[in-house]
């Protein structure tokens, strides 16, 4: 049985259930509009994000969910599909998950429109039900990523990231998505309680590694997700590029700096310079940082008495930095 399956198993009931939730919270008069959330639908992820609020939300109920569960899971997930509706329209892309993006099927000017439209029901979902704390947990995580993706940019442009700005960057970017996830399950069964703002902290450790793990297939070519060297084309300032600029010397730094920025489209180059931080202990020095986030995740798990549902979220933490892809 796959890892993701394995995960999943405490809850498939709910994740059942969920996707008829999730699908009838598209829905539109609008014709064009049910065509294209129908293809969505049928072409969805490995629906982590909705699994992290159930498993969260059943590791601290002793087993039970409830409405708000579901809306708290098909909330984040519109609100995480109209983000990367956005992205593919922001990054000229044509393909998602080897499939066409909604960009490259219906235009940029229909996609934007369906980003805002998944955004909008995002809200409603929890107005309309008077889930005022899921929808400032929600709220905040979207502002956040919009920060992190703005920052990233003002610095890419002057390659100058150091590691503390850099983890700003995949907090906001990345690791709060996760956090929210985790913190609406726990909010949605227990709200006001201390497990909230726990599983907030657990959601943000586990991001926080998985966009390191992300950053490290640059490096590798067993990744099936993205060529090798593509963040270095893109100028992306990624861990262990940041870790060895700090540590080399003032003529290698120049060097470094100069392949990215002028010569990143080169590919001997870009070959040079992933050969380069590989021997300055780059990669090494990330996976280390991985692993510090993860253990600090598992820490706040050994908190909670044993069930399906903590080993699942135990499961997942360890996946996150083992997975292949």
């Amino acid at each position: 049985m796959k890892i993701t399956e394995q995960i999943k198993q405490p809850i498939l009931q709910e994740m059942e259930l969920f996707e008829k939730k999730f699908h009838e919270s598209m829905s539109s008069k609008v014709a064009l509009l049910n065509r294209i959330t129908y293809y969505i639908v049928n072409r969805k992820g490995k629906q982590m994000r909705p699994m992290f609020v159930f498993l969260t939300a059943k590791m601290i109920s002793s087993g039970t969910v409830n409405e708000r569960t579901y809306r708290g899971a098909s909330v984040i997930e519109l609100i995480h599909t109209a983000t990367l509706v956005h992205d593919d329209v922001v990054d000229d892309s044509n393909k998602r998950r080897g499939f066409f993006s909604i960009n490259a099927l219906w235009k940029n000017k229909i996609a934007v429109l369906v980003g805002d439209y998944l955004l909008s029901k995002g809200l409603l979902l929890s107005i309309d039900n008077g889930d005022f704390d899921l929808l400032k947990i929600i709220s905040v995580a979207v502002r956040e990523m919009s920060e992190g993706e703005l920052l990233q940019i003002e610095k890419a442009r002057r390659l100058d990231i150091t590691e503390e700005v850099y983890y700003e960057i995949i907090r906001q970017k990345t690791a709060t998505l996760i956090a929210a996830c985790c913190s609406l399950g726990a909010c949605s069964v227990d709200p006001d309680s201390e497990h909230v703002e726990k599983m907030r902290k657990f959601g943000e450790l586990i991001g926080m590694a998985f966009q390191i793990k992300d950053d490290l297939f640059d490096y590798t070519d067993d990744a099936i997700g993205k060529p090798t060297g593509i963040d270095i084309k893109e100028q992306k300032m990624t861990l262990p590029l940041i870790h060895v600029l700090n540590t080399c010397t003032k003529d290698e730094k120049k060097w470094l700096i100069n392949s990215i920025k002028n010569h990143n489209k080169d590919k001997k180059r870009v070959k040079q310079v992933i050969a380069f931080v590989k021997e300055h202990k780059g990669l090494d020095y990330a996976e280390k940082k991985m692993v510090e986030f993860q253990q600090e995740a598992l820490m706040l798990l050994s908190d909670y008495t044993s069930s399906p549902y903590k080993d699942a979220l135990t499961l997942m933490v360890n996946y996150v930095i083992d997975r292949k892809i």
